[in-house]
């Protein structure tokens, strides 16, 4: 298997941890406080989770503040994706519970490629 499928491999195997993260923890908020607001904080924490594993585990590298800042840079647009494809899948009909799921679908290949580029990106 060459060095591109094993990354992309790796990629997933954190996108889903943090996917289930980022869902448990919504599907537990969602039950107190409003589904944007649940949904919002099932991401934050989520994606602190994953930005550790994705620069330890995923890309081999050291995680720094400048990546930090790229994949939160990243993630921004990919927020702004999730919560937009949110409110559209809600507004559809989907019931809450299940609206995330279409979402992570379009979202996840989005961000993979978002994140790439950042943790592939030389440090200049």
């Amino acid at each position: 298997m060459n060095s591109k499928l094993k990354e992309a491999f790796r990629f997933c195997l954190v996108g889903g941890f943090a996917t289930l993260l980022h869902y448990g923890l919504y599907w537990v908020l969602m039950q107190y406080i409003n589904v944007n607001i649940a949904y919002a904080a099932g991401y934050i924490l989520s994606f602190i989770a994953n930005f550790y594993l994705t620069a330890y585990f995923t890309f081999r590298v050291a995680p720094s503040f400048k990546k930090a800042v790229g994949m939160g840079g990243a993630h921004l647009v990919n927020f702004l994706l999730h919560m937009g494809l949110l409110n559209l899948f809600l507004v559809m009909g989907i019931p809450e519970k299940w609206a995330p799921i279409p979402v992570f679908a379009i979202a996840i290949p989005v961000n993979f490629l978002l994140v790439r580029f950042v943790f592939k990106k030389r440090d200049r």
